[in-house]
């Protein structure tokens, strides 16, 4: 596994990663994954048995480069070469070709949307003998741009691991830290990135006076960091919500299901995402959910089936669909499950059947 980051690693695809690797390490026939990691945020805690991480390439891009080019050359025989992102592939095709193993691609969001500035890195991605998407809507906007066969392309949306989360009591602590004891509290959690702006951030600052005159003693938590942060933080002023708009921070990831439980419901009204991990984590902790007909978070919700969808550019069906979710008990939707650990790796293993025995 070619891959940014998995054990170690901070956000949805490392997160993904570290599911692949637990499958992989669940497969009878599977001895060994080698992964060789971009980056390592922090030490690799928790690895699978039969996973072993290479770390030798992690002190820049071309130190990342020569690990990779020698273990093309290495003795040990590679039945499948994973590339866990795009921009990885040229790499991942080098050690393929030399290993003759097939080559496996998979996709997210917008990395896999539109067809890449470096026309080698597309020409790629099209002669990949599997691609695999986390959503239906990543996949066909691959389709739009690339020439690969359909039949080689597959779906694998992310997996919940219900018993992290669970329904539970508001934190009382952290509710004072925050200074919203009293409030009603909406929730949205992402990178805060002037590159992207489509967490949905924007919308919900921006519909924060409609919403405060609805319910009087509305707060919203906008969860995340990043270079956009400040600009966020100015609009919210400019708006004259200031007050109202909690600007969390980086969450670590043991605390994020208490920032979920504090919600009363997690709106993500985004544009750019491949599937939103972050709605299945609000959704296992009970929290009522405002996704996106934009982007790939209505497939989260199951087009409906566990959380409402609204168009993210209407500002009135978005204050409607808030306003309903407000007023939801909380509860843990039971079609979650299509997205737990068990279907996860049973999809995944599916998949890896059409390409090497497994």
């Amino acid at each position: 596994m070619l891959a940014t980051d998995a054990h170690g690693g901070f956000g949805g695809i490392s997160q993904y990663n570290r599911d692949v690797l637990e499958a992989l390490d669940g497969f009878n026939r599977v001895r060994e994954i080698v992964v060789l990691p971009r980056v390592v945020d922090a030490r690799t805690v928790d690895v699978p048995a039969k996973v072993r991480y290479d770390l030798a390439g992690t002190a820049g891009e071309l130190s990342f480069a020569r690990r990779t080019a020698a273990q093309a050359f290495m003795a040990a025989r590679y039945d499948l070469i994973y590339c866990a992102h795009i921009n990885l592939l040229p790499l991942a095709k080098l050690v393929a070709g030399l290993q003759r193993a097939p080559l496996l691609l998979v996709i997210y969001g917008i990395d896999g949307w539109w067809r890449p500035s470096r026309p080698m890195v597309g020409r790629l991605a099209s002669r990949a003998e599997l691609v695999i998407a986390i959503s239906r809507t990543t996949l066909d906007r691959f389709l739009s741009w690339s020439a690969i066969d359909p039949a080689a392309t597959a779906v694998l949306p992310n997996a919940i691991k219900a018993e992290q989360f669970g329904l539970g009591e508001r934190n009382g602590e952290l509710l004072r830290q925050l200074g919203i004891e009293q409030r009603k509290i909406i929730m949205t959690l992402g990178r805060m990135s002037s590159d992207e702006r489509a967490k949905g951030f924007d919308e919900v600052i921006e519909l924060m006076p409609r919403l405060r005159e609805a319910e009087p003693d509305i707060a919203y938590i906008a969860a995340g960091d990043g270079d956009d942060r400040p600009r966020l933080e100015a609009k919210a002023k400019t708006l004259g919500v200031a007050d109202r708009v909690i600007f969390a921070g980086r969450i670590p990831e043991p605390q994020k299901r208490d920032y979920y439980r504090l919600a009363d419901a997690y709106v993500m009204p985004s544009s750019w995402e491949g599937l939103g991990f972050v709605v299945l984590e609000a959704l296992a902790c009970g929290t009522p959910v405002v996704a996106s007909s934009a982007d790939g978070t209505q497939e989260a919700v199951r087009g409906g089936e566990l959380g409402a969808v609204v168009d993210p550019k209407d500002q009135t069906a978005l204050l409607s669909a808030v306003v309903a979710a407000l007023r939801r008990p909380k509860q843990i939707p039971a079609g979650l499950d299509y997205f737990s650990f068990d279907n996860f790796s049973t999809r995944l293993h599916g998949a890896l059947r059409r390409i090497i025995d497994i």
